[in-house]
């Protein structure tokens, strides 16, 4: 059995790529094909909290399957699909034609419209099959569905109930139609005449039922689609993006893409509905995990501060509180992942939490400290700040169990990962000759995200007036990193180990990683030349981004998950330390590169492609498992207008830095609508000159770039 943390399968993307459409609201996603049929015995289905709840629904005319004719994305969650009647024999065309307009939310809405175009009225029947097998996601998604369990079938005039019944788990799907009648189990049936450029309408609704409560759809039969929560919600969400505008042809249709496809990724606890919280990816990791979510709102802080907070506060609920082997929880870790499978209730504090992850607990208080920097919502900050303590109490006892210094993971349940880092695949930490990283395991950004938590903890204190805790905090962020510099410096080689083994020795593999490394601030100065020219080097950088293996390393594989594929985050987080080290030339080249990509796609970042070089192939090479939309390759563009920008707020300071760099290639940029200190401002660049509008009040903008943090905190004045 596949681990069910490990990621598997081969995702389909939102939108209708290879004649697949997924759409998605919250926990809940449909994917399809492109008529808009649910095929049975697939990967298809409407899913909600990790359960597959229509398992097939297929439209007929006549008898016969239709013929695809257009397939359209509108908003996430919404979708169109028009299709013919197969032609009569001997007819070379059909004058039917089904038009199909659908919406998921906590179930499905489908409206249904079938239009005759002939000259003559036209007996048409109407037929909907539909079916429910209940599996659960990672059943379908790996292929190992199996029908287990009691079932039941209830039938009504315009009503079928599906029922399920295992293990003490219940689950049930609700069918409810208008226009049409139930004719027999699993058949839903309209017969009528309609007239010479007639139509007739009709509605299907679908609804789960978990432990015998039926949930209420966000879409129902009937009801104005405009008013429900999810179309209100990504309204106000549209209303708040920044704006962009540049020469650069595609430039502004990429970051809209990312604004929007953040919007449908968002998802709402159910005990705080107004907090929101962003999902990993579509369509299978409609979930919170704690790396992803925590990166992604940093990276998304240009567009949504509010995000991020809603992001530490929900993991803040959930930071572990006690040993458990096998969720590997651990007092004051911050979780990998959440999910909802068979056994959880409809709240989120019900769902399975999985807490095996070295680097969560470090971001976690990263973010923190980023966000006090933008001065948002102090008060709900300083609330939050015992769980930075404790967060910082586990990386020092069960992060360093050894007490060397380093923050290490070691797989400690049988079902858990192997490897706790963002790069989890099972052979994703290896040396330079192949060899595989034995655990316990020091992964390099890590050390580099713990010495940034280290450093936002002094800056707490500091703030705090509380001089010992900051000197403490201050003192373990320079040991730190001072150690990192001479025991994952690899002097013959001019760039950092990935990772210490268990037994502390280098796993010397050339890797992206390290790019974290200087966007962390750990790098000392006079090895940052050469860090940046490994990174820009043939064997890493493909020309659309940077490898996460170089190929002059054994185990390149261009379309492996970790080991030679390019992710846009990682491109993302190293163009951000490049520029943080003043490397303004190299940091271009990545962002120009990933602008590339995304246009040479349609405008969307997928999770990775593969890592063939831009002179191999003029597009980027498709990787088959590659989650679209995906939160962090959402959000990468983001990062990208801001570090163009070098926009770094630090509010409680009463400062701004802000020294835009934009490459020729993009000219005139404006980024407007940028939320900081409680309002909205601009940034206008067009060559040398920089305007600003909006600056918050009592505010010092900085004209010059923000040098990397060090240890020490920086004067108010």
């Amino acid at each position: 059995m596949t681990e069910p943390w490990t990621f598997t399968g081969e995702p389909p993307a939102v939108g209708s790529s290879g004649g697949t459409v997924t759409l998605v609201q919250g926990s809940t996603f449909c994917i399809s094909g492109g008529a808009g049929d649910i095929q049975p015995a697939t990967t298809q289905g409407l899913f909600f909290r990790d359960t597959r709840f229509l398992s097939s629904f297929g439209l007929r005319l006549n008898g016969r399957p239709l013929q695809s004719l257009s397939a359209y994305v509108g908003d996430p969650f919404a979708a169109g699909f028009v299709a013919r009647a197969s032609p009569r024999p001997g007819r070379a065309d059909s004058t039917l034609v089904a038009f199909r307009s659908r919406y998921v939310g906590r179930g499905l809405r489908e409206d249904l419209v079938v239009r005759n175009f002939g000259e003559e009225s036209v007996l048409c029947s109407i037929e909907v099959e539909v079916d429910v097998d209940f599996a659960d996601l990672f059943e379908v998604k790996e292929g190992r569905v199996e029908l287990v369990g009691e079932r039941s079938l209830e039938t009504g005039d315009a009503r079928l109930v599906f029922g399920y019944h295992h293990c003490g788990t219940r689950r049930g799907t609700v069918l409810t139609c208008s226009g049409m009648a139930v004719a027999e189990h699993h058949l839903l049936v309209a017969e009528v005449e309609i007239e010479p450029q007639g139509a007739w309408s009709g509605c299907i609704g679908v609804a789960p039922i978990i432990d015998g409560a039926e949930v209420e759809p966000r879409y129902r039969c009937g009801r104005p689609v405009e008013r429900a929560a999810p179309t209100e919600r990504l309204q106000r969400w549209r209303r708040q993006m920044p704006t962009v505008s540049s020469a650069h042809p595609g430039l502004e249709a990429i970051v809209a893409r990312s604004h929007a496809d953040l919007g449908a990724l968002r998802i709402f606890d159910p005990e705080f509905p107004d907090r929101a919280v962003v999902a990993a990816g579509a369509p299978w990791f409609m979930t919170l995990f704690g790396r992803d979510s925590l990166l992604t709102s940093w990276m998304a802080l240009l567009v949504d501060p509010d995000l991020a907070l809603g992001v530490v506060q929900t993991l803040a609920r959930f930071q572990g509180d006690k040993v458990d082997a096998e969720s590997e929880e651990e007092p004051g870790r911050i979780l990998h992942e959440m999910r909802f499978g068979s056994a959880a209730s409809l709240s989120l504090s019900g769902g399975h939490v999985y807490y095996g992850t070295a680097d969560a607990t470090p971001l976690f208080v990263m973010l923190l400290g980023e966000l006090r920097r933008w001065g948002l919502a102090s008060e709900q900050v300083d609330r939050l700040l015992p769980h930075v303590d404790r967060a910082m109490a586990w990386i020092e006892h069960y992060g360093d169990a050894d007490g060397d210094g380093y923050v290490e993971y070691h797989k400690g349940s049988r079902r858990g990962l192997r490897n706790q880092g963002w790069k989890d695949s099972w052979d994703g930490v290896r040396a330079a000759d192949g060899r595989l990283g034995q655990g316990p395991i020091a992964l390099c950004e890590v050390q580099g995200y713990t010495y940034a938590a280290y450093v936002a903890r002094a800056h707490f204190a500091e703030e705090a007036g509380d001089d010992e805790v900051a000197a403490t905090y201050r003192d373990r962020a320079g040991a730190l990193k001072e150690a990192f510099n001479r025991d994952f410096w690899l002097d013959d080689r001019q760039w950092f180990a990935m990772a210490l083994d268990g037994d502390k020795r280098p796993l010397d593999a050339l890797t992206s990683n390290m790019g974290h490394c200087l966007w962390t601030g750990i790098v000392d100065q006079d090895k940052a030349d050469a860090v940046a020219r490994h990174l820009l080097s043939p064997p890493m950088f493909t020309g659309w981004g940077v490898r996460t293996l170089a190929t002059t390393m054994a185990g390149y594989n261009p379309i492996s998950y970790h080991n030679g594929s390019v992710w846009p985050h990682d491109t993302a987080i190293v163009a951000a330390g490049l520029m943080r080290y003043g490397f303004v030339e190299e940091a271009h080249r990545l962002v120009l590169g990933l602008i590339d990509a995304a246009m040479a796609v349609g405008g969307r970042l997928p999770e990775l492609f593969g890592g063939l070089d831009r002179s191999e192939l003029p597009v980027p090479l498709g990787y088959p498992a590659s989650c679209s939309p995906q939160a962090w390759a959402a959000a990468s563009p983001l990062l990208l207008m801001r570090l163009l920008l070098r926009f770094e707020p630090w509010l409680p300071h009463g400062k701004l830095w802000l020294d835009p760099v934009v490459p020729a290639a993009i000219d005139r940029l404006r980024v407007g609508h940028i939320p900081l200190g409680g309002g909205r401002m601009s940034v206008e660049v067009d060559g040398d000159d920089v305007m600003v509008e909006g600056l918050p009040p009592g505010v010092e903008l900085v004209r010059e770039p923000r040098q990397p943090l060090s240890a020490e905190v920086p004067d108010r004045r």
